[in-house]
């Protein structure tokens, strides 16, 4: 008979908690930053071109992004979050057990009359007070890791977001501050040698910030872009330089052309433009870097210049990540997380420890040593 499959339990409770607390990290680490990454790397990246639009079902088309860009989009979705998102939050927080609070002072009244809580002892007073969670400390601290995470990960879209951060915290310090004091009941303490696996996510989701950040700013950003027709097709191309006058002529660069008799059938405009501009509109202009419909070789194929782009965006991920680690790293070096005097207060600790413990097992040996002689001579002179 084949054996049933065994479930794999955590051997110890530390195991179980990490375990716990690393899928209820993952679970809202994904709820919540679904939104940015489709909006920073899928939105507008697979919707096709006019005249060749991809559709779902061969009906609807797929969701584009701003005209200028799908960082505009990025940056309000974050501006939302840190404000919006952070202020329901605390509010939550503070009214969740202002409420309990308040329901349960009113049910004493119903019971005990108006003046019930005054009479009441100190310790009944604090025990009516809402309980604490039991998971309150995690749920602290899984606050904390996931504004980290919006703060670091598409920071490069959103500067503002460590100020935000920054001043939600300090709000936040108080309102908890207050529900400690005048809420909860007073929570039992508990030790812990370190935050657990809690570090180990923040290594993860620094990590995770510097390769996303990278993209953003190579793939979601115009920088790469501009910088490219700088150098390479702009005013002072060859020059070796870039300046303000370089950049003549890049938004003409960055569009390109389509024929408005090319449209689909599902896509065709409802007027020719006569009435607006007095004429037939023929062509029309797009973000995309594309050949003219009227071009010899393939039309609406790919130009040199997006091949150029693209190997610009793809070195420029490689360039900053390695740069980026190798100053992590370096700066972890030279900054170690024990300060010299600590770890030789430490290692002089440890060895005086070895030297008691040295010195009372020879202390123990020598005692046996002289019980082992004591007896023998006891049992030497007792022999006839």
């Amino acid at each position: 008979r084949p054996s049933m499959p065994r479930c794999i339990q955590p051997r110890t409770e530390s195991e179980w908690e990490n375990s716990f607390t690393l899928k209820m990290f993952l679970f809202q680490f994904v709820n919540l930053n679904s939104s940015t990454f489709y909006i920073a790397f899928f939105l507008g990246r697979f919707t096709g071109r006019p005249g060749a639009y991809i559709r779902l079902i061969n009906r609807w088309k797929l969701e584009e992004c701003h005209p200028s860009g799908c960082l505009i989009d990025l940056c309000m979705q974050m501006g939302i979050i840190m404000v919006l998102k952070q202020t329901w939050n605390n509010f939550m927080e503070l009214g969740y057990p202002l409420i309990q609070n308040w329901w349960t002072r009113r049910r004493l009244r119903q019971e005990h009359g108006p003046n019930a809580k005054a009479s009441f002892p100190q310790w009944e007073r604090d025990y009516n007070l809402q309980p604490m969670n039991a998971y309150g400390l995690f749920d602290e601290y899984l606050e904390m890791i996931l504004q980290f995470g919006f703060t670091t990960i598409f920071v490069a879209a959103f500067p503002l977001a460590p100020l935000l951060a920054l001043l939600n915290n300090i709000i936040e310090i108080r309102l908890d501050a207050y529900k400690f004091v005048t809420q909860w009941r007073r929570p039992l303490p508990s030790q812990a040698k370190d935050i657990g696996i809690w570090y180990g996510i923040l290594e993860g989701i620094g990590i995770l910030s510097v390769i996303t950040n990278a993209f953003v700013i190579a793939v979601t950003s115009d920088f790469i872009p501009r910088l490219v027709y700088a150098y390479k097709y702009g005013p002072c191309a060859g020059q070796g330089r870039a300046g303000e006058r370089c950049m003549m002529g890049y938004v003409n660069a960055s569009l390109s052309m389509f024929r408005v008799s090319d449209f689909e059938n599902t896509s065709v405009p409802r007027t020719d433009g006569s009435d607006m501009f007095g004429e037939a509109v023929k062509y029309c202009r797009y973000r995309d870097y594309r050949e003219r419909p009227d071009s010899p070789g393939e039309p609406y194929s790919y130009t040199l210049q997006f091949w150029h782009v693209l190997a610009a965006r793809l070195a420029f991920i490689i360039v900053f990540e390695h740069m980026v680690f190798t100053i992590k790293n370096l700066i972890a070096y030279l900054i170690p997380d024990l300060p010299k005097d600590l770890r030789d207060r430490m290692r002089r600790e440890k060895y005086l420890i070895q030297e008691m413990m040295y010195e009372a097992e020879l202390e123990r040996l020598q005692k046996e040593k002289n019980e082992k002689k004591k007896n023998y001579r006891a049992h030497h002179n007792a022999l006839p």
